[in-house]
């Protein structure tokens, strides 16, 4: 003995059961590209007017870490950017890269002809690896910026 109309019930119970997947599903991915938080840079002048950047990530326990650029004055109010979203404008120099699905992602800053890349596991400087351990200002000298960084 078949049901009258049971195939319109079926249907709409698939779809809201669709849905609810749809939406619980989303709404996890959501959190976890957005659990961590983004990087923190806080562009500066250094106490002898040079042009500092400082770099944060307190989900993952990052820093303050302090890079000075020694010789390149800073004439702007600090200011800090939040890397949430992708193409962030900075006030000096620019992003060369960022890839922000996961927060906190990747930067990659193009400061005065050095290469800054933020990565969670290993802060690069001119595409060398430095451990992210709190200490002493990190000072890049305009002479020792590379010659010319590829783009990759």
């Amino acid at each position: 003995m078949k049901q009258e109309g049971s195939l319109p019930k079926l249907l709409i119970g698939a779809g809201l059961m669709a849905l609810l997947l749809y939406v619980a599903g989303f709404t996890l991915n959501q959190h976890l590209r957005a659990r961590r938080g983004p990087w923190e840079v806080t562009f500066q002048a250094a106490p002898g007017g040079d042009t500092r950047i400082r770099v944060v990530q307190p989900a993952l326990g990052i820093g303050p870490i302090d890079i000075t650029f020694a010789g390149q004055p800073y004439t702007n109010e600090a200011m800090t950017v939040l890397f949430d979203a992708p193409r962030k404008a900075v006030p000096i120099g620019r992003v060369k890269y960022d890839e922000l699905t996961f927060l906190p992602g990747v930067v990659t800053l193009d400061l005065f002809g050095h290469e800054i890349e933020l990565l969670p596991r290993t802060l690069y400087v001119n595409r060398q690896p430095r451990e992210w351990s709190a200490g002493p200002d990190l000072i890049l000298i305009p002479h020792e910026r590379p010659n010319s960084l590829h783009e990759p």
